[in-house]
């Protein structure tokens, strides 16, 4: 998501791992984004305590399980758990939430990205680090109109002048995430999160009965139209609200509603299912129609091995989407995201394919970027702590 010169080059097509596809013949060559953080995040040179915080970790880490013991991923688990770590440990000294990433321009809370930390907090043992960040949530400014921001300050506050503005998947994360953990993962707070999320969400989509206004979503670019990647989370946390809610008329409502809105996405957005339905290139979205998120079917299957047949870039992880620019990046959370999703739908081998890919381009101290770029070298910040839990969740279904 950074610009650059472009120069359009032309690019031979080559043989692809299993479950990709086809490089694209005419790409657009970009300046190649590097690594936005350095070792030292972990344990700075400069901190006298530093080595009291990295005992900390480990001894945070033993205190829960470790998804992948006795792997070949055991070690990217245990990193990405030790990343989670310190970088709560770090927000909880800035205010309360953890960063998305180790680089400055990350160092904001996204509740999507703490959506996902909740979820792998509570599966990896963590209730009291999970009910701790699902109080923060419920802390958050919230419109009901709009829901969430799409980022925060560490201390819970609004960012003054954000382009970015609200973005309406917030709410499907959040409810999915509180549908997905146990009851010692969720506070007293949990509740009024729960109802005003589910309130905003069945506003925004009529109960169902239509799409939601359009919204940037992960892209975080303004969208001119209702986008799956929007969609897709709201329908997910209906699911869950109807699945697993303490109160029986929220389950009724969220149960009505995602029937409603399953069956306008498929009318509205199928069959192609692509970011604006008919248009747009299927991007990562699509994987949020699939187990974990919902029940598998045919039609959304299709389009996700589509998908990762078609957005393969140079580096041999994912684009956010087909029409992404043709920049040879990889992106870490989207690849991530359809090895949870494979693994969650019983595609071990799929799942396997795309955690050793992973494991393969972490940073040399052992965390999992943002970003590979198209000569294979990690990019962005680093740890990404979405992509971490993702790991961490991906991980723990293959063991389920």
């Amino acid at each position: 998501m950074h610009g650059a010169v472009r120069v359009v080059v032309a690019m031979l097509c080559g043989a692809l791992l299993a479950g990709c596809g086809a490089r694209p013949q005419v790409a657009t060559q970009w300046a190649e984004p590097q690594l936005a953080t350095g070792p030292g995040f972990r344990v700075a040179d400069h901190d006298p305590d530093g080595a009291a915080l990295a005992k900390k970790s480990r001894e945070w880490v033993e205190s829960g399980s470790v998804p992948g013991m006795a792997t070949q991923w055991e070690s990217m688990s245990r990193w990405a758990l030790t990343d989670i770590r310190q970088m709560m440990v770090i927000g909880e000294a800035a205010g309360d939430g953890p960063a998305a990433g180790a680089a400055a321009h990350w160092g904001y809370f996204w509740p999507r990205d703490g959506a996902f930390i909740i979820v792998a907090l509570d599966r990896t043992g963590h209730s009291e680090d999970a009910r701790r960040l699902v109080d923060f949530m419920s802390r958050l400014p919230f419109e009901r109109a709009k829901g969430f921001d799409a980022r925060y300050l560490l201390d819970g506050s609004r960012v003054t002048v954000d382009p970015r503005g609200p973005q309406s998947d917030g709410c499907g994360w959040v409810l999915w995430a509180l549908g997905s953990v146990s009851a010692e993962s969720l506070p007293a707070s949990a509740d009024g999160l729960r109802s005003k999320c589910l309130s905003n969400v069945l506003s925004l989509t009529w109960s169902g009965w239509r799409l939601p206004p359009p919204s940037p979503d992960y892209w975080e670019i303004s969208a001119p139209e209702t986008s799956l990647g929007t969609v897709a989370p709201m329908l997910a946390g209906l699911r869950a609200t109807a699945d697993h809610g303490p109160v029986d008329a929220e389950r009724w409502a969220a149960g009505q509603a995602a029937k409603r809105l399953e069956s306008q996405v498929f009318s509205s957005m199928g069959p192609s299912l692509e970011r604006f339905g008919d248009h747009g290139g299927l991007d990562a979205a699509i994987a949020i129609m699939m187990p974990p998120f919902g029940p598998e079917d045919r039609r959304t299957t299709k389009r996700w091995l589509d998908y990762q047949r078609l957005a393969t870039r140079e580096s041999g992880g994912l684009a956010p989407g087909v029409e992404w620019k043709q920049d040879g990046t990889s992106w870490t959370p989207e690849s991530a995201l359809v090895a949870y999703t494979a693994a969650a739908s019983g595609r071990k081998e799929v799942a396997g394919h795309w955690l050793d890919w992973l494991n393969e381009h972490r940073t040399p101290w052992g965390s999992l970027p943002e970003k590979v770029n198209r000569s294979g070298q990690p990019a962005g910040p680093a740890p990404l702590l979405w992509t971490a839990a993702l790991v961490l969740l991906t991980l723990d279904a293959l063991e389920s």
